[in-house]
């Protein structure tokens, strides 16, 4: 079922946290929101504090190792619809989901939804 191919899927395992985070505060920040929302939301998907989080960035790692010290929440799979032109509950490399859950979520921050409904409860 996978709508991603694995040259897609290798490209983003490559990426570093660090080199996309600079986009997302851009994003939110343009839109009024702000980087401590952002954080509450990067932590609500991951369990990153603050500190963690620059730590991470500071060391450069790729996804692939930001995603593996990630502890996923478990509401994570209530995160549906498309972004960057996949259907994200289709995608069914893990990996690939995973930033994507992430993407979406900052995207949903941008568009001004509400903290609540970002961040998802079963």
């Amino acid at each position: 079922m996978s709508i991603t191919t694995p040259e897609h899927d290798a490209r983003v395992a490559k990426l570093t946290f660090a080199s996309v985070y600079p986009h997302y505060i851009t994003k939110v920040e343009k839109k009024g929101r702000t980087i401590e929302e952002l954080h509450q939301v990067i932590e609500w998907l991951t369990g990153f504090d603050n500190k963690k989080l620059q730590e991470l960035i500071e060391k450069k790692v790729t996804f692939k190792t930001f995603f593996e010290k990630a502890k996923l929440n478990p509401n994570a799979h209530l995160i549906k619809g498309v972004i960057c032109g996949y259907r994200i509950e289709n995608i069914d490399t893990q990996l690939t989901r995973e930033v994507r859950y992430l993407d979406k979520l900052v995207d949903e921050l941008a568009k001004g939804r509400k903290m609540e409904k970002i961040l998802r409860s079963a």
